[in-house]
């Protein structure tokens, strides 16, 4: 385990693209940019003029998104199935994630789990029912709707639960995955080799920045409380790779009792608490997994995800200490870090 000792004072952490834009006669960068899926979003890719088809294309695929896995749209496929409709039929955008869901839940020992949903909407991060008051016995209760082993998926494509009541939200893997089918129609219908997919902060990088004949430079703010300046901790370059990050230090909750309550949720004990991992990147091949992975990592024990090894996975977590600095533990496979 290669560790990085590097003391901070500050609390965010931020990925920033570097596109580096120079000039040259024929290719030019082109960036469509946008808010979906609750969040903003940004496509670029390169051609000598602006593709007008790309746009609705984007649109199109946002839509399909929405419809099959939103919790938010009432009449989605996810929302049908989660007031315990038996008759829906899963797309394949929905059958891609759950298996993918599935797998990671099998080798993260259950600690990335999208049946998680009802505490997430208890403590107050999802859409739905709210409870102002998380006692032992409420919490304890909730867990019983807890674990992906409990959904099924039948040979025609309908999703059985073993309580009407489980309630699935993709929300922890669904822009990993919302990247990697912008990226598959930009590569594949639209036949662009260098392209770099963002949304919400989880990126894939495909080929090389056109312009400098480079891979693709990405950034790690330094954690400041101050959103108006940026200031950049490290750098490294990404190629035909995903990146994703999961943090508690922005989105988190404080009850009427001063309890704070982080919107990443312990699939295990129900318990919605920091830990000493304020944020986890990954890197995967694609950014589903990646999104996945950097999940799992911040419900997962410090013990667990050091020295945590499995094929075409790396991480870099910022830790924090009872003292307010921070630090840095990376894989021994995670990219060289460069100072900006």
């Amino acid at each position: 385990m290669q560790l990085i000792m590097k003391a901070f004072k500050t609390y965010s952490v931020a990925l920033i693209v570097f596109l580096f834009i120079g000039c040259q006669s024929n290719i030019q960068v082109q960036r469509v940019t946008g808010y979906a899926l609750g969040t903003s979003y940004s496509v670029t890719y390169f051609d000598t003029k602006t593709n007008p088809e790309v746009l609705p294309a984007i649109d199109s695929v946002f839509y399909a998104l929405n419809k099959s896995m939103s919790t938010y749209i009432p009449n989605s496929d996810i929302s049908r199935i989660n007031r315990g409709e038996q008759q829906v039929v899963v797309d394949h955008h929905f059958k891609t994630v759950l298996k993918k869901s599935q797998f990671v839940w099998k080798t993260t020992y259950g600690y990335f789990d999208p049946t998680v949903g009802t505490l997430v909407n208890a403590y107050g991060f999802g859409p739905e029912n709210r409870i102002d008051s998380m006692t032992a016995s409420v919490r304890d209760s909730l867990l019983t709707l807890t674990g992906l082993q409990k959904v099924t998926l039948t040979a025609d494509d309908k999703i059985v639960k073993e309580n009407p009541n489980i309630y699935i939200d993709f929300n922890a893997i669904g822009k990993g995955y919302a990247v990697d089918v912008l990226v598959e129609l930009l590569h594949d219908q639209f036949r662009y080799e260098n392209i770099l997919v963002e949304i919400g902060g989880e990126l894939r990088a495909v080929g090389i920045n056109s312009i400098k004949k480079t891979p693709w430079t990405v950034a790690i703010d330094t954690p400041v409380n101050d959103n108006e300046k940026r200031d950049y901790l490290r750098t490294l370059q990404l190629s035909n790779q995903a990146l994703a990050t999961s943090g508690n230090y922005r989105k988190y909750r404080i009850d009427d009792a001063g309890d704070k309550y982080v919107h990443t949720i312990n699939p295990l004990d129900g318990r919605a608490k920091a830990s000493s991992i304020l944020s986890a990147s990954v890197i995967a091949s694609d950014c589903m997994t990646a999104d996945a992975y950097a999940t799992a990592f911040m419900s997962m024990p410090l013990s667990l995800v050091d020295g945590f090894s499995i094929e075409g996975i790396e991480y870099l977590l910022v830790l924090s200490s009872e003292e307010g600095d921070y630090s840095l533990m990376a894989s021994p496979g995670f990219p060289k870090l460069n100072f900006p």
